[in-house]
């Protein structure tokens, strides 16, 4: 498996805002990036959380009736990885508890064949994988915003890493999706 983390950013570099939710385009046409999702999803034979970010999901996304975006029953159906030292109980279908050490275990679930392994939020789970050298992929939405307070994906003082642009697209709402691979 490969491991890809997908994360909404803004200009400045952050993504895990401390006044909330930082999309400008909430009212805008967005069918051009859930298109874009849904492709991704398609890829991903596997999504790795940690437990605040997991419990947040399972909090949400398993009571969606409506949803058109196909998120829901992605997350339904995909195997689901939580990185956990208390949770024993995930209470929600497809899901293990990662328990052990994180980079040792999801070495182990990169060494499984199979699709994308996709990593969204989790940002201490994120900074630790970045830094055992284990993403292979990075895939940025970057919103055309600066925030200038909040959590980063790379944060200060963290180790140089060489990224190689292989892919980017402009979405009518002016996010930006930009794909990195490690050199």
């Amino acid at each position: 498996m490969e491991l890809v983390i997908t994360q909404n950013i803004t200009l400045d570099g952050v993504v895990e805002s401390v006044d909330g939710w930082f999309d400008p385009a909430d009212d805008d046409d967005a069918s051009d990036v859930v298109d874009v999702l849904r492709t991704q999803m398609e890829a991903e034979d596997g999504f790795l959380v940690g437990r605040r970010t997991f419990e947040d999901m399972r909090g949400f996304w398993p009571h969606q009736t409506d949803d058109t975006t196909g998120i829901t029953a992605h997350l339904d159906a995909v195997a689901k990885y939580v990185v956990s030292s208390t949770l024993t109980d995930p209470g929600w279908g497809n899901s293990t508890v990662l328990a052990g050490d994180p980079v040792e275990e999801v070495a182990a679930l990169k060494a499984r064949p199979g699709g994308d392994l996709g990593v969204t939020g989790s940002i201490e789970l994120c900074h630790a994988l970045v830094a055992a050298g284990l993403v292979d992929e990075y895939r940025l939405f970057t919103y055309p915003v600066v925030i200038g307070r909040g959590r980063r994906l790379f944060p200060h003082g963290a180790d140089r890493l060489d990224l190689e642009l292989v892919d980017s697209r402009r979405f009518r709402s002016g996010i930006v999706l930009s794909t990195y691979r490690p050199t």
